[in-house]
């Protein structure tokens, strides 16, 4: 079964890597530099996993995902950063509000990016 990815990041180099460590899969991989564009994304096609970036300009990772789960609530959602520790606060306030995700931390090799999408992709009740 064809399933769709999304990557949402600032960073090109970052959104490049996901995509090339997914292409060889039987998915699509859509790409976008904001939150914004992704809650745009989220609201038109359906995901069957979503990486996220913490720290973005504009919109945050956090705000992001609260948006994204007035869409879609059952999506997998992992929130990739290096810098969790400036969003503690925010990350318990989205997981006492019941807010499902989860988090890793960056630099993800392809091949983690590759396990963490087949594991949610072939068992997505694990999430």
């Amino acid at each position: 079964m064809h399933k769709r990815i999304l990557v949402i990041d600032d960073e090109q180099a970052v959104r490049k890597s996901f995509a090339l460590a997914l292409e060889d899969g039987d998915c699509t991989v859509d790409t976008v530099e904001s939150g914004y564009k992704g809650i745009e994304k989220v609201g038109t096609v359906k995901y069957d996993l979503i990486f996220l970036d913490l720290k973005m300009p504009g919109m945050n990772g956090v705000e992001t995902l609260m948006e994204i789960r007035k869409i879609d609530r059952g999506v997998p959602v992992y929130i990739v950063t290096a810098f969790h520790r400036e969003f503690v606060d925010l990350i318990k306030a989205a997981e006492e509000k019941g807010i499902k995700f989860e988090l890793a931390r960056k630099p993800l090799s392809a091949n983690e990016i590759e396990l963490i999408a087949k594991s949610i992709l072939e068992w997505p009740q694990a999430m």
